[in-house]
C-alpha cells in the first residue's frame, strides 16, 4: 500500500498532518471550486491535456481565475514524483475560490491508490438503478445564469445519490430527467452500444458533465468498426441496447450488469474497449 499524498501550489508536497486549507476557504464553506480526477498509469496522468482543458472551460463558466497550466503541471509533477510506476494512482487537482475575505484561489492536489471498488467495477461490472433528478433534460442549459457541465466541488447531490445507492444495495445510479431521459451518474457518464453505433448523452444540450473517457471512446469508435453518436435515450431504450457501460477516469469502463433489477446482456466488446482506453484487462 502506497501512502497518499497532498501537495499545495507554492508549497509543494505537504507533510502528513500539516494544515492545507484555511477555515474560511470558500471551496470548503460553499463548494465554490472545481476539480479534475485523473488516472495515473506508469506514473503519469492519462489524458492530462483533456482534463486541463475541461478544468479551464469550467473555470471560465464560474469566473474562477486559474494559474497558468504550467504551474498546474508543476504541481502535479511534484506530487507524482517517485510514485511506483506499477501502482495505479488516483490523481486529483482541486482549484477553490479562496478565503472569504479575498485573495487568490487555493490550488492543491491529492494522490492515492485507485480504490479497490473502482478496479472491481472494471472487472465485474456494476448494478445500477435509475433515480429521478427533478429537472427536464434540456432545462439547465436554457438558464443563462446557471453554469452547467462543470466538475464542481459542490458534491452534496452526488453524495446523496451514492448514499441512496448504498441503502438500496446497488453499485451506482443513473439520473433520469422529468421528461424520461437518462442523463448521467454521480461520477460517471453512460455509453451504450446500439447495433453498430456507440452512443452517449449529448452534454451541450443537457448540461451534464462532458466526459473525458466517454469522448475518448467515441473519438476512436471507428477503430472498432463502429460509428459514434450523441443521442438521448430512455431507461427502456438502454434496457434493449446491446451493451451499456458507465465511464469515468478511474474505473475506465464498467459494464452495467443490471438496470433497475433487470439483467442486461454481457458484451464481448468490454475487453476491447478497455484495451482501447489503455486499461489493464481484469
Amino acid at each position: 500500500m502506497v501512502a497518499s499524498r497532498v501537495a499545495v501550489l507554492g508549497r509543494g508536497v505537504v507533510p502528513a498532518g500539516e494544515p492545507v486549507l484555511r477555515g474560511d476557504e470558500r471551496g470548503a464553506l460553499h463548494g465554490d471550486g472545481l476539480f479534475e480526477t485523473m488516472h495515473l498509469r506508469g506514473g503519469r496522468p492519462w489524458l492530462l491535456d483533456a482534463h486541463l482543458a475541461r478544468l479551464r472551460a469550467g473555470a471560465a463558466a464560474v469566473e474562477l481565475p486559474l494559474p497558468p497550466d504550467g504551474f498546474l503541471v508543476e504541481l502535479l509533477d511534484a506530487i507524482r514524483a517517485g510514485w511506483p510506476a506499477e501502482v495505479e494512482g488516483a490523481l486529483r487537482l482541486i482549484c477553490a475560490r479562496g478565503p472569504e475575505g479575498g485573495g487568490p484561489p487555493t490550488v492543491w492536489a491529492t494522490l492515492g491508490e485507485v480504490p479497490a471498488a473502482a478496479k472491481r467495477a472494471r472487472r465485474d461490472g456494476v448494478t445500477v438503478a435509475t433515480l429521478p433528478l427533478g429537472v427536464a433534460a434540456r432545462a439547465r442549459p436554457e438558464l443563462d445564469w446557471l453554469p452547467v457541465g462543470v466538475k464542481s466541488t459542490s458534491y452534496g447531490v452526488s453524495t446523496a445519490a451514492r448514499r441512496w445507492a448504498a441503502r438500496n444495495r446497488v453499485d451506482d445510479v443513473l439520473w433520469v430527467s422529468t421528461d424520461g431521459y437518462v442523463l448521467e451518474g454521480p461520477s460517471a457518464n453512460v455509453v451504450w452500444l446500439a447495433g453498430g453505433t456507440l452512443c452517449t448523452v449529448p452534454a451541450a444540450t443537457t448540461g451534464i458533465l462532458p466526459g473525458v473517457t466517454a469522448r475518448r471512446l467515441l473519438e476512436h469508435a471507428a477503430d472498432l468498426g463502429l460509428t459514434a453518436e450523441e443521442r438521448m435515450a430512455t431507461p427502456v431504450e438502454l434496457g434493449s441496447a446491446d451493451a451499456v457501460w458507465l465511464t469515468s477516469s478511474l474505473r475506465g469502463l464498467a459494464e452495467v450488469r443490471t438496470l433497475d433489477g433487470t439483467p442486461l446482456p454481457r458484451s464481448d466488446r468490454t475487453p476491447v474497449l478497455l484495451t482501447l482506453l489503455g486499461f489493464p484487462l481484469p
